[in-house]
Order: C-alpha cells, then sequence, then structure tokens
C-alpha cells in the first residue's frame, strides 16, 4: 500500500493502481512492448484513452478507467506530441475543474449543518 493510500484511503485508491499495473503487465504479452507499440508511434495513446473513455461513458465497467489511465502513462513516457514536457504548475495555471470543489463553496449555516463543519 502506497503512503498516502494508508494515510489518506479516501483520497487515492491503491485498487485502482494495482489493476491498472495488472492490466500492463497482461499488454505486454498481448500487444508487445510499451516501448515498441507508443514508442515507435504504432499505437496512439491519446487517442486509445478517448476510446476508453467513450467505452466506460456506454458501459459503466470501470475496467476502461485503469486501461484510459494506462494509455496517459504512455503518453508521459513515450510522448507523441512534439515539445512535450513536464514543468510543475500553481493554481494560476491550473486546467481548472469541471463543477465547485467544496472550499470553493459559500460557507453559511445551511452548508455547515449539511457538512457538519
Amino acid at each position: 500500500m502506497s503512503d498516502i493510500g494508508k494515510k489518506q484511503p479516501k483520497e487515492y485508491s491503491d485498487r485502482f493502481d494495482e489493476l491498472r499495473q495488472n492490466r500492463v503487465a497482461l499488454s505486454y504479452y498481448k500487444y508487445g512492448t510499451a516501448a515498441d507499440n507508443f514508442g515507435m508511434g504504432l499505437v496512439n495513446a491519446l487517442d486509445s484513452h478517448d476510446l476508453c473513455i467513450k467505452k466506460y461513458l456506454a458501459t459503466g465497467n470501470t475496467e476502461y478507467l485503469c486501461n484510459a489511465a494506462n494509455y496517459l502513462m504512455f503518453e508521459f513516457m513515450y510522448p507523441q506530441r512534439n515539445g512535450a514536457y513536464f514543468r510543475a504548475t500553481d493554481s494560476g495555471e491550473s486546467a481548472g475543474v469541471a463543477g465547485t470543489p467544496v472550499t470553493n463553496l459559500n460557507r453559511d449555516k445551511h452548508f455547515d449543518a449539511v457538512t457538519k463543519m
């Protein structure tokens, strides 16, 4: 179990990581190496990710979420986008979220009563 999984089990899923890693292990034998498939540009990780999300939305099968996450990992490892890089950003450069995080809600007596804060 990961450190964050132990300390904050409602914030991180070690089970998701386990299921995701199992699928990578199996895919190695089914499809070949990630280095070949993604590194050589034979498989498009981002398009494959999108296919998994569509399948999840159609079926509700969360296995597709594990597969989608793996495709994002492969894009990270073997980026097909020219000029791809990693740089940590602060909230001012955030892509944003769809919805309103609980910390952004106007706190009032009703909110406090409902959330027992």
